[in-house]
This record gives C-alpha cells, sequence and structure tokens, in this order.
C-alpha cells in the first residue's frame, strides 16, 4: 500500500504537469507535437518549424501538414516521435492538388459549387480489394507517407546558438560569440535576475534564459530558493508583440517578463512599482548613458523630483553591467556615465571571432578531382606515368580512325623512364607499396571567407555593494570579535604578544644549536 500524498505535493505535481516546459531548456529525447524544431537542410541553412499534428488532410496534401524545400516534401507526420538528430527522408506526395479552392457559385455559373476544392475531393473510380481499403483509411485519417527515392534533411533540437542562425532578422542579433563572453562577464548563473534592454529579435534572451535558468517560478515555489528569470524590455511596439508570441510559443512566458517600455523616461520597475532585483544587466540601445541613471541603488542627482526612489538592483550583491555599442562614441559617453554614477572596473571588448578551417592540400594526378586538390604530379615516376597513358590513348584514338583494327600496338616503346620506373609508380598509385594517399600534401589553414557578426564594442562594468550598519552588525555577530586568543590568526596578537612569542622561538632555537654542539662534542671525545 503506498503511503497518502501530502496536499502541497499532490499541488507541486499538478502544477508541474500543467507548466508547459521549454524545448530550449528540457527537449526531450524525441521531437513531439506542437513544439519546435529545426530543420537542417544544409550546413548553414536551418529552418524552423512548429510541428503539427493533424487529423485528416491539410492544404490539399493528404498526408497533412508538409514542408517543401528544395531536398523534397516532408510531411510533420514523419518528423514527430523521432530522435532528435534524426535523418528524415523526404516523402511522395501530390503537390499538384495543393492550394485548389472551391469555386464560389455564381448567377453566370451557378453550377461552380460543384467544382471540387482539391484532387483527393474529385471521384475516382471503383477500387476494388486491398486499394480500396487503403483509400478508406486515407480518407479516415491522415495518408501514410511514402519515403522517395532521394533527399533528406536532419532534425535538431532548439538551442539558443541554433535560435541564432534561424530565426526572423527583426533588428541586428546577438550573436553566439559575443553573448557567450557577456554572460560569462556579467556572472550569468542559475538563480540570477537579468535585465535586458533592446530585445529586438531575441536572440540574447534565449541565451540568458539558459543561463539562469533553475526551474519554473511556480513549479518549486515551497522550496523558497530564488528561481532565475530575465526582466526584458522593448519599445517597438510591433517587435513586442512578436517577441511575446515567440516566448509563449516558446514556453518561457515564466521566464522571461517582456515589457513594452521606453526605459529612458519610464525606468525599468515593473508591475507598478516592483523592482525586479537584477544581478546583472545587459543594454542594447542606441544611447545606453541615458538609461544608466535609472539603474543606481541611491536617487541621482540629476533625476528630479522627491517620489521615493525604488532601484531596481539587488542590494545584497555586486551588480554587473555590459553595454553593446556599435561606434567608440556611443562607448566614450557611456563610459563617463557609469564613472559619474560610482560603477568600477570599467574595460571595453570588442569580440572578432573567425573560423579557421584546417585541411590537407594534396598533390597528385591520380587523386580525384576534389577540392584542394592540386593535380600536378608528385614525382618524376607519376608524371612520366601519366605521360605514358596520354600517348597509348592517343596512339588507340589514331589506331581507330584510320580503321586499322589489326594494327599491332604491342611494340609501343616503354616510357622514358624505363619499365621499372613505370611499374613501381603504378604500385605506388594502386597502395600495393604501402602508399596512403591522407597522407599527401600540406596542412593548410584557410579562414572563412564571411565572418557572421558585426562590429560592436562591449563595455563592461560594476557597481559594489553598499556595505550598511545592518551588515557590519551581522558580520559581528557571525564573526564575533575577540576570540584570537583561541583560535589564532596573523595580525591578531599586540606588538607585545609578538616580541615574547620571538623571544620563546629564539630560545627554542638556542637549546637547540646547545645540544647539537654538546653531542658532536661528546662523539669526538670518544676513543
Amino acid at each position: 500500500m503506498q503511503p497518502p500524498i501530502a496536499p502541497q505535493a499532490t499541488m507541486a505535481l499538478t502544477t508541474r504537469q500543467e507548466q508547459k516546459i521549454s524545448p530550449f531548456l528540457e527537449p526531450g529525447l524525441q521531437t513531439k507535437a506542437s513544439s519546435l524544431a529545426i530543420l537542417q537542410l544544409s550546413r548553414d541553412n536551418l529552418l524552423p518549424v512548429y510541428l503539427q499534428a493533424t487529423a485528416g488532410e491539410h492544404d490539399g496534401y493528404a498526408e497533412g501538414v508538409v514542408v517543401n524545400t528544395r531536398y523534397g516534401s516532408f510531411p510533420h507526420s514523419t518528423m514527430i516521435g523521432v530522435p532528435w538528430g534524426s535523418q528524415i527522408r523526404a516523402s511522395k506526395v501530390d503537390t499538384g492538388s495543393r492550394g485548389r479552392k472551391r469555386k464560389r457559385p455564381t448567377d453566370d455559373d451557378p453550377d461552380a459549387a460543384a467544382t471540387p476544392q482539391t484532387a483527393n475531393e474529385t471521384e475516382a473510380p471503383a477500387e476494388s480489394g486491398t486499394q480500396a481499403e487503403d483509400a478508406g483509411n486515407a480518407t479516415a485519417g491522415v495518408k501514410q507517407a511514402v519515403a522517395a527515392s532521394s533527399g533528406f534533411i536532419h532534425i535538431l533540437p532548439p538551442t539558443p546558438e541554433i535560435w541564432t542562425m534561424s530565426l526572423p532578422h527583426r533588428t541586428q542579433v546577438v550573436y553566439t560569440p559575443d553573448y557567450s563572453y557577456i554572460l560569462h562577464r556579467i556572472r550569468a548563473r542559475p538563480g540570477s535576475v537579468v535585465i535586458e534592454a533592446g530585445a529586438g529579435s531575441g536572440s540574447f534572451s534565449h541565451a540568458a534564459v539558459r543561463a539562469v535558468y533553475n526551474g519554473y517560478p511556480s513549479s518549486t515555489t515551497t522550496t523558497g530558493k530564488r528561481k532565475g528569470k530575465v526582466f526584458s524590455y522593448e519599445y517597438h511596439e510591433q517587435r513586442f508583440h512578436k517577441m511575446q508570441k515567440e516566448i509563449v510559443e516558446h514556453g518561457l512566458e515564466g521566464l522571461v517578463h517582456l515589457t513594452h517600455r521606453d526605459v529612458y523616461n519610464d525606468g525599468f520597475l515593473v508591475d507598478g512599482g516592483r523592482s525586479p532585483g537584477a544581478d546583472a544587466i545587459f543594454l542594447d540601445l542606441p544611447a545606453p548613458w541615458e538609461a544608466l541613471p535609472k539603474l543606481s541603488r541611491r536617487k541621482p542627482e540629476s533625476i528630479p523630483g522627491d517620489e521615493e526612489w525604488v532601484s531596481p538592483l539587488n542590494f545584497k550583491k555586486s551588480v554587473y553591467i555590459c553595454t553593446f555599442s556599435p561606434c567608440i562614441e556611443q562607448v566614450t559617453r557611456t563610459v563617463s556615465a557609469l564613472r559619474r554614477l560610482g560603477w568600477v572596473d570599467i574595460d571595453m571588448v570588442e569580440i572578432a571571432n573567425r573560423k579557421l578551417h584546417t585541411v590537407r592540400d594534396r598533390v597528385g594526378l591520380h587523386l580525384p578531382v576534389d577540392r584542394g586538390v592540386n593535380n600536378t604530379p608528385k614525382d618524376v615516376d607519376e608524371a612520366i606515368t601519366r605521360l605514358a597513358e596520354i600517348e597509348d590513348r592517343f596512339r588507340e584514338h589514331a589506331r581507330l580512325a584510320k580503321g586499322a583494327a589489326d594494327e599491332d600496338v604491342t611494340d609501343l616503346a616503354p616510357p622514358p623512364g624505363g619499365q621499372n620506373s613505370s611499374k613501381k609508380a603504378m604500385n605506388d598509385v594502386n597502395g600495393k607499396e604501402g602508399y596512403h594517399s591522407w597522407v599527401d600534401g600540406r596542412l593548410v589553414t584557410r579562414g572563412e571567407p564571411e565572418i557572421k557578426t558585426h562590429t560592436s564594442y562591449l563595455v563592461f562594468a560594476i557597481l559594489p555593494r553598499e556595505w550598511t550598519e545592518e551588515d557590519e552588525a551581522a558580520a559581528l555577530a557571525r564573526y564575533p570579535v575577540g576570540s584570537e586568543q583561541l583560535h589564532p590568526v596573523v595580525g591578531s596578537l599586540d606588538k607585545a604578544a609578538r616580541k615574547k612569542e620571538r623571544r620563546e622561538l629564539l630560545q627554542k632555537q638556542g637549546n637547540r644549536k646547545a645540544r647539537r654542539k654538546e653531542r658532536a662534542e661528546k662523539l669526538l671525545g670518544e676513543p
């Protein structure tokens, strides 16, 4: 008999089951319906798709929802319930019936209503046996997809790195080399609260959520641990609505608090004046120095009014900030504002990421025509063998052209290098004497022709924690003063006590020297 479940545990379990877990955080082992997946068409061609499970035909396809690419057609039914990273084969679908719409009846053509909408609704000839049974099953549900002879893609789980490469660009995005270094410098970790001003296309938002994620707030509210969260602010209304829709579709509504606001004038407070309590800040704004006064623990003199000041920062920790600026003039004004407001350890970093591809520059006429192959002979023997082959083909072509079918071609002269050298070269080519093509040539490193990044200057700074009288009293209570004699530490004794310790140490050392001298004299005095 199982023990009864506590009401709190039952409530937490129910909340966990109802909570939609984001595929960016816990994608699982297999794909599932109503979730985001990334289709890799080629190395740099990625397509985000929301998998849909349909009960019948869709848009004229009997197989349901279909994705059409240059590599073939891929029904969603073939991509649901497969392990991530699987290779998906293209399917044979009736592309001719897609998009056919039923004509509306008019006064001139009253019989237009009988026009079929799709090819699947047209009358088919009577079928018998297995064909009729299959047709009935296809009409009742989704038609089973049949694999095509060629064409395939790979299905990948959504990650911030892949999403950055495939997301719809609404603004210039923060690429992986930049945001990975930013999250490291601003100390983003599980349980941290991050402020992001300038959501844009959402590239940094997804990466920051993964960095601070340690559970959904509604699933483990009884533990008392602080849950990581991202407070994002966007000024542009259309971008705000598109970003809000993506957050809901990706299951991040409990981890990202998106606000439509002008942070220059309205600040960073949420829910009518509540402080986010941020540990880290990322500003991707045209003029970040105008938003910095709103990110202070004390009310700056530049802000007028007598209203009670509520800081959006965490009072218990030092706060780290990063600003993202495309030109040095913005950096100059930002650094000046940081210094006036008490930020320290200010420095600027530029990320210049470039991939280097290392290949072996192979050499040899015997190698296939491929990228990285230099079609020149590796030595004299290979050149002679190649000339001999060309001469043989030339003689054979001349013989056939003249119609001399009975001409004896066995008296061809051996190549200038002799038969032995030619035979050795051919053996080397065929790998009969330890020849290996993969060790040919030298290693060559080439930089990528197109760098997927943009010029940006990252300004980092730290706002130290304020030390109050309450903090001093708490520290004294935890580490009381006066217990140095019980647990001596360096520098805890006064000058007289240190002299006494030094005198006792020298006395012990003198006694040891006297004993060693006495022992040596005794040994020398023995016969």
